[in-house]
C-alpha cells in the first residue's frame, strides 16, 4: 500500500471513528422535561438549582442530558392551571421524554392522567398519599415518585411560629392558590388547630393579583398573614401587598423573606429541585420510578428579617432569633 493510499485510508478511519463517536453521544443523550409554575425570570433560580445538580451528577445539558423546560406562568393562564398542565404534559409527551418533573399536586395529577409509563419526579407536593398520587412514601409504585412533605403539619407548626412571634395576633388571613391546594393544606384540620391556639383562621383564595386586596381578607382586618401553597411568581407579590398594607406575614419558603416577607419556616425551594435532580440521575441510569421512596425535605429553615420586623415596628423575640437559621439585618 503506498503512502497516499495509506493517509487516505488512515483518514476514512478517522471519520468513521468520529462518525460513531457522534452517533454514540446522540444514543446518549436523553431528555428530561420539566413544568414549572411562574414565567422564565421567576423560575429561573430553580433551574438553576436542577442544573447544576444534574452537573454534578455527571450529567452535560446539552450532551448527555437535552432538558425541554416549559412554563405554565399563572398570570397568562389565571384560574386555568389544571388545562395548562395538562397541555404541557401532552406536549411533551410527543417528543417522547424519558422523565417529566413536575411542581406541584395539580401538576402531577395531570401527567398522571396522561402517562402510566413515562417516570413523573415529584418536586413539592403537599402530602402525596393524602392527594392519591402514591399509595405509600416507601413503595410508591407506578410511575410516580419525587418529594412531598405533610401539608397541614408544616402549616400548623408555622401557626405556632406565627403565635411566637406574634403573641398578640388573634385573626389570621390564609392565603393560598386554589390551583394549587385544593384543599388548603387540610383546611378543616387546620383552622381547629388555629382555634387550639386561640386564632381564627380565614381562608383566602388567592389566584390572581387583583385578588390581593384588603376587602379580600375579610373584616375586621387580620393581624397577621400565612401565606402558603402559592407559586414563585406569586410569592413577591404577595410580600410587596404585606408591606404596603402592613401586615406582618409567615411563609413556607425563605425566597419571600429574601425579597422583603418578615419571616419563613419550610423547605428551601433551591433544595427541593435539587432533590428531584437527584431522582432524575437515578431514573437515567435505570431505576424505576416505582421502586424509588417518596423523600421527605431533611432540612426545614427558620429564616427572619429584621428589616422588615424594624419596618412594621415589630420586636422579633429573643427566642425566635435564637433558633432563627438565618437573620436578615
Amino acid at each position: 500500500m503506498t503512502a497516499s493510499m495509506t493517509r487516505i485510508v488512515t483518514a476514512a478511519l478517522a471519520l468513521l471513528l468520529l462518525a460513531a463517536s457522534h452517533a454514540a453521544v446522540a444514543q446518549q443523550t436523553r431528555k428530561v422535561a420539566l413544568i414549572l409554575n411562574g414565567s422564565p425570570a421567576a423560575s429561573a433560580t430553580a433551574v438553576d438549582a436542577f442544573r447544576r445538580r444534574l452537573h454534578e451528577l455527571g450529567h452535560t445539558d446539552g450532551r448527555t442530558v437535552s432538558i425541554e423546560i416549559r412554563h405554565a406562568d399563572e398570570l397568562r393562564h389565571p384560574g386555568a392551571l389544571l388545562e395548562r398542565y395538562r397541555s404541557l404534559v401532552a406536549e411533551l409527551l410527543v417528543l417522547r421524554v424519558d422523565v417529566i418533573v413536575v411542581p406541584n399536586t395539580v401538576a402531577t395529577r395531570a401527567a398522571k392522567a396522561l402517562t402510566s409509563s413515562v417516570p413523573i419526579v415529584m418536586v413539592s407536593v403537599g402530602n402525596a398519599i393524602g392527594a392519591g398520587l402514591v399509595p405509600s412514601l416507601s413503595q410508591p409504585g407506578g410511575n410516580v415518585t419525587g418529594q412531598s412533605f405533610m401539608g397541614a403539619e408544616l402549616v400548623v407548626k408555622e401557626l405556632d411560629l406565627l403565635v411566637d412571634v406574634l403573641p398578640r395576633a388573634r385573626r389570621v388571613a390564609a392565603l393560598f392558590n386554589p390551583s394549587i391546594a385544593t384543599d388548603p393544606a387540610g383546611s378543616t384540620g387546620l383552622a381547629s388547630a388555629a382555634q387550639s391556639k386561640g386564632l381564627s383562621l380565614h381562608f383566602v383564595p388567592v389566584r390572581r393579583p387583583e385578588d390581593l386586596t384588603l376587602p379580600a381578607l375579610g373584616q375586621p382586618r387580620p393581624d397577621a398573614l400565612l401565606v402558603f401553597a402559592v407559586t414563585e411568581t406569586q410569592q413577591p407579590q404577595i410580600v410587596d401587598f404585606a408591606a404596603r398594607q402592613r401586615l406582618p406575614a409567615i411563609y413556607g419558603f425563605r425566597e419571600a423573606v429574601d425579597a422583603g416577607g418578615l419571616v419563613s419556616f419550610g423547605p428551601r425551594m433551591t433544595d427541593l429541585w435539587r432533590g428531584a435532580a437527584n431522582y432524575v440521575d437515578k431514573i437515567l441510569r435505570g431505576a424505576k420510578a416505582g421502586d424509588l421512596p417518596v423523600e421527605q425535605p431533611a432540612r426545614f429553615e427558620l429564616v427572619v428579617n429584621q428589616k422588615t420586623a424594624k419596618s412594621l415596628g415589630l420586636v422579633i423575640p429573643a427566642p425566635v432569633l435564637a433558633r432563627a437559621d438565618d437573620v436578615i439585618e
